[in-house]
């Protein structure tokens, strides 16, 4: 896990310690199933329960001899439960406890994301209607374009994140499947009854048919959606750094109080959270193309997608949820400057009109080649820094013929552009139920908590977690 960027919630999920107490509920539900259908004797898996004692050292210890943690997992367990540890991994392979587990935290930590992005969803919603009728210039090709709002600009991410939302949630319910197939998916040693028993207390789905392992494809879907909805924090963390240039300073990120912005010029207030989210952003994107490497593995079943997987799953769901975190306190705290914004909107002397006085011309009869020359020669002379845009219009002989004083003077008005906001906003925002902005965390832990209510006789038992 990275240190720096490991939220608690978070770190929960990937604690080695909660890893090993997912595997031993998953030997004691194998057990407890056969127990059901009269395959071992009543009452073992009560007693497994009780004397089982999770040991990372000592199953550390026990690694380095035999070179296979599931081997060691299992004679760690050995040595408390004592002769009733014969019934344990009766029939399984490693991957029916590994894979299985995975699934168990992977749920768990989009469970957390999907919280996470519950709360990015309420301040964007929150700020985009506190920002509807915000003018400002937008811009294609970093030029300025046409008059836009900025609470238009959050309406296109919040729309763009609960598309993500929407993908996450679908690999989240791709992933949570879980196989006790055996060693090369066929059920060989257990019937499909007991894969089914465990999964369904897990609150997981059996893999409709697995190798030896779960296919890959669905875990590089998961890390796909990931690297997606990092590409977007990018995104939008890339438009506030350029809000914050001091030419532009439109926006810019929360500056607190006792905050230093460079060690050499006391002057300085930089966009640092936004450029630290952007620098994420390339780590979750590589993990991603890892995560498509190891879809091809050899037969049934190699071993060269595990080491990826104890990096990428860790380091990708944390580092998500840390810039989701951080994105959000971003927009929440952003101190937001419309007079500057009107003030780079009428840097172009009135250019950004040039369209609507083209359609003007347009709708007055003009002819299509002759009023684009008319608007883009008096465009570029204003270009160069001598008259206004709109001074020189008034004097064209070609656009004065088709349009008075008064039809000019109206396609200078910037709240022209955003005379149908309230139909965007109503196909944005009209059922925004899912983004209340109160159940973030709480949301994805309270999951994590459902699935363990199974386990609670294990839980806090583990010796040296």
């Amino acid at each position: 896990m990275i240190e720096r960027y490991t939220l608690p919630h978070m770190r929960s999920v990937w604690e080695l310690g909660h890893k090993y107490e997912i595997w031993l509920e998953v030997e004691l539900l194998a057990c407890e199933a056969l127990e059901q259908g009269g395959k071992i004797p009543r009452g073992v898996t009560a007693r497994i329960r009780r004397n089982a004692r999770i040991d990372p050292e000592r199953i550390a210890a026990i690694e380095k001899v035999v070179k296979h943690d599931v081997v060691a997992f299992l004679e760690s367990l050995a040595e408390p439960v004592g002769v009733d540890a014969r019934y344990l991994h009766a029939g399984l392979t490693s991957s029916d406890i590994v894979d299985t587990s995975l699934a168990v935290q992977m749920a768990e930590a989009a469970d957390i994301i999907l919280g996470d992005m519950d709360m990015l969803l309420g301040v964007l919603k929150q700020r985009a209607h506190e920002h509807r009728e915000t003018i400002m210039v937008g811009r294609s090709h970093g030029v300025h374009g046409e008059p836009v709002s900025f609470g238009f600009k959050l309406a296109i991410w919040y729309e763009e994140v609960r598309r993500h939302r929407d993908r996450l949630r679908a690999v989240r319910q791709d992933i949570a499947v879980g196989k006790l197939s055996g060693a090369m998916g066929t059920f060989a040693h257990l019937g499909p009854e007991v894969e089914e028993f465990v999964c369904a207390r897990l609150g997981l789905k059996p893999d409709p048919i697995s190798s030896q392992i779960v296919q890959r494809d669905r875990h590089a879907a998961y890390l796909s959606a990931l690297a997606l909805l990092a590409a977007s924090i990018e995104k939008f963390a890339t438009e506030v750094r350029h809000l914050q240039r001091t030419e532009v300073l439109e926006a810019e990120e929360y500056f607190s109080p006792g905050q230093k912005g460079s060690s050499a010029m006391p002057h300085k207030r930089n966009p640092i959270a936004a450029e630290n989210l952007c620098g994420l952003a390339r780590i979750v994107r590589a993990n991603s193309l890892a995560a498509l490497e190891d879809v091809a593995l050899w037969h049934e079943r190699d071993i060269s997608h595990s080491s990826v997987e104890r990096v990428i799953l860790p380091d990708s769901t944390i580092l998500v949820d840390f810039m989701l975190v951080r994105l959000t306190e971003i927009l929440k705290t952003l101190l937001v400057y419309p007079a500057r914004m009107k003030q780079n909107l009428e840097l172009t002397g009135g250019l950004i009109y040039s369209q609507r006085l083209l359609v003007a011309l347009l709708e007055q009869g003009a002819q299509r080649t002759a009023a684009y020359e008319a608007v883009q020669r008096n465009a570029m002379e204003a270009w160069k820094g001598g008259a206004k845009f709109q001074e020189l219009v008034a004097k064209d002989p070609l656009i004065s013929r088709y349009l008075n004083a008064s039809q000019i003077e109206a396609c200078f008005d910037p709240k022209y552009y955003l005379r149908h906001l309230s139909r965007i906003y109503a196909r944005v925002f009209a059922d925004a139920s899912g983004a209340s902005g109160g159940k973030g965390r709480p949301a994805g832990e309270g999951g994590r908590q459902g699935r363990r209510a199974g386990r609670g006789e294990v839980k806090g038992r583990r010796k040296g977690g």
